[in-house]
């Protein structure tokens, strides 16, 4: 089926709008009330029986910073000049920078923005985890901003804000953003998957066919329609042409619909896409924080990273740069039990044994425990840098090894390419031209991180840019 219908082969509309949403996760929502607020006429079209997607999947933590209300509130500084600086070296090779900036600087009214919404969030800081707390907490460290080598090039402050809801906030931020659609003059079609664009042979975008349980409906878009559809993570042949990784991952982290339709709608139209490559691979190898004191180590018995950073990091290293082979080693003194589902892969009575226990090379391990232990008494590692509060000597036996490999652990993984766009939500062609009347936002584009990741950023990304692109697909064709 063809992705794209000629104008001229469409004999006549079903509908007309000024501004048609294709998906409704937080994307979508905040795309579809912020040109509905404009005075744009617009029309959400959601595949499933409800909207929500990925977002209501998630743990609700949004990235924000510089100088929030909740982070006065819970007594901390930042501003948007040292939030860029983490987000410019934290976010993969070559990030946007005019969108990481456009976002840095916006980010404390945004987060009002959500306020504004029915958001609610609970003036209290979080230590001890990343990502979501267990509670309603409503601030976290929620990504590498206090390990090295970030600690050093931008002031560390905690940006993560969660909705106040017990563990798990997604559902409780969508249902205040859907909540808010419903009430602006957005209407929003359910059961209505988008099959393809209509576009005019010169190239501009003038509307989308979407298919129905009472048959197929063409739907006008006047000024332009926003494809906010999600990623790709559940589409196999995309993951296997761009990210084959990701295929040795335990949980793929994504709605049904989290499978590429959207991207290939605006390639088919003439969009251009970038970083097809990008994945977000969570380990959360050192939940709780007290595991922060063990060694993450590879196939040949070293270290590969300092272990206090965030299992975004962790991971990405672990499966990107490891190929999925790690352990973190610990011995009696730092042993706990894991927040998450993980066995003990080998005990020994000292590091050799340990070592041949997990078919590691011949004092390979032994020689990392020498070495790291050396300097930990000293309260030193010159070598990863991990903060003082979790270097100590592991010379206590017993001495273990958590499974940390892809198939003994949790490697939680989603996309983070997508369609090209500019920092208004249009989407560009390979020379990085608009085209006209088609905008997308949310992980269908290639947003904020291109290859580092923070909890927080997606939901960030989607709702902030989704505000944009429905700021200016309402202002018309020419904006």
């Amino acid at each position: 089926m063809s992705l794209i219908r000629s104008a001229e082969d469409v004999g006549r509309w079903d509908a007309e709008v000024d501004v048609l949403v294709v998906g409704l996760g937080c994307a979508g929502a905040s795309a579809a009330w912020t040109a509905a607020d404009a005075g744009a006429e617009t029309l959400v079209l959601e595949r499933a029986g409800g909207g929500g997607g990925t977002s209501a999947m998630s743990g609700g933590v949004v990235y924000l910073g510089g100088g929030t209300a909740l982070q006065r509130a819970c007594g901390f500084e930042d501003t948007p000049e040292e939030m860029l600086k983490y987000l410019m070296a934290s976010c993969g090779p070559a990030p946007d920078e005019a969108k990481l900036r456009l976002y840095c600087e916006a980010s404390a009214e945004h987060y009002d923005w959500l306020v504004a919404r029915g958001v609610p969030f609970k003036p209290v800081f979080h230590y001890g985890c990343s990502g979501e707390p267990p509670n309603d907490d409503g601030l976290v460290w929620s990504g590498s901003e206090r390990a090295w080598p970030y600690c050093e090039i931008a002031v560390p402050a905690p940006r993560g804000h969660v909705p106040q809801m017990d563990h798990q906030a997604g559902p409780l931020l969508m249902q205040k953003l859907i909540a808010a659609v419903e009430e602006s003059a957005a209407r929003v079609a359910t059961d209505h998957r988008c099959t393809a664009l209509v576009q005019r042979s010169g190239g501009a975008v003038l509307g989308a066919v979407a298919r129905t349980s009472e048959g197929e409906r063409t739907i006008r878009a006047r000024s332009a329609v926003i494809l906010t559809t999600g990623g790709f993570i559940q589409d196999d042949a995309m993951i296997a042409a761009h990210a084959p990784r990701v295929r040795q991952c335990s949980f793929r982290v994504g709605a049904e619909g989290d499978d590429g339709s959207g991207i290939r709608l605006g390639t088919a139209a003439g969009g251009a896409t970038v970083h097809m490559n990008a994945v977000s691979i969570s380990l959360p190898a050192t939940q709780p924080w007290g595991l922060k004191r063990g060694l993450l180590i590879n196939a040949q018995g070293q270290r590969f990273i300092n272990e206090d950073a965030y299992y975004g990091r962790l991971g990405e290293y672990a499966l990107l740069r490891h190929g999925g082979r790690a352990w973190l080693v610990v011995d009696d003194a730092v042993f706990e039990k894991p927040d998450y589902p993980r066995e003990v892969a080998a005990v020994g009575d000292t590091p050799a044994e340990l070592e041949r226990e997990l078919g590691l090379p011949g004092d390979s391990l032994t020689a990392t425990l020498e070495l790291y232990n050396r300097h930990a008494e000293r309260g030193a590692d010159p070598v990863f840098h991990k903060a003082t509060d979790y270097v100590q000597p592991l010379v206590k036996p017993p001495f273990g090894a958590f499974d940390c490999t892809t198939e003994g652990s949790l490697y939680a993984a989603f996309t983070l390419g997508g369609l090209a766009s500019d920092s208004h939500g249009r989407v560009l062609d390979p020379e990085g031209r608009p085209i006209p009347g088609l905008f997308a936002a949310g992980r269908a584009t290639s947003g904020l991180s291109v290859g580092g990741y923070s909890s927080g950023l997606s939901l960030g990304d989607g709702s902030f840019f989704g505000r944009r692109a429905g700021a200016c697909a309402a202002a018309g064709p020419s904006a």
